[in-house]
């Protein structure tokens, strides 16, 4: 079938050349909505067998995907330059780590951190709200640093 699409006037030979892809393609819708099927099928899959390990072997299941939390954000932000993530990511991972060291000592010692889940999801709370305090914060010292220069230089701001 005819293509739908305008082609510009101005391109001699995208016409046919438009129409020789056409042609030699011809056919492949059947193979592209078994590839959707095929994706939509190991999606489906792929979740019964998450939600199996689950619940037959939660530690395993939390232990391998606690590690991948952990680990492929490390390959991204190094991948992407993140540096700021990154320099982040390695003091949360010290921290961590430091816990977790002193937590896995035997026998405990009294100087080990005690630390409770509800301290941690505090934590992270605060840790939220102080982002979005200096966030807007530094936002409206920008604007009105920017401002202020604007108007030095002699560039009229409208109110």
């Amino acid at each position: 079938p005819p293509c739908a699409f305008v082609f510009p006037s101005y391109l001699p030979g995208y016409r046919m050349q438009h129409e020789k892809m056409h042609v030699k393609h011809r056919g492949h819708e059947a193979m592209h909505a078994e590839m959707v099927l095929i994706l939509i099928a190991t999606l489906v899959i792929a979740q019964i067998v998450l939600v199996q390990w689950k619940q037959r072997h939660c530690r395993s299941y939390n232990m391998v995907t606690l590690v991948q939390m952990w680990v492929v954000p490390l390959y991204f932000t190094v991948k992407l330059y993140w540096w700021r993530f990154l320099s982040t990511w390695g003091m949360f991972s010290v921290i961590t780590s430091y816990i977790i060291f002193r937590a896995t000592r035997k026998p405990l010692s009294g100087r080990t951190p005690r630390i409770k889940t509800e301290d941690s999801m505090d934590f992270g709370v605060v840790l939220l709200f102080y982002g979005l305090y200096y966030g807007v914060m530094g936002r409206d010292f920008a604007e009105i640093c920017s401002d202020y220069m604007a108007s030095t230089i002699g560039i009229c701001v409208p109110e």
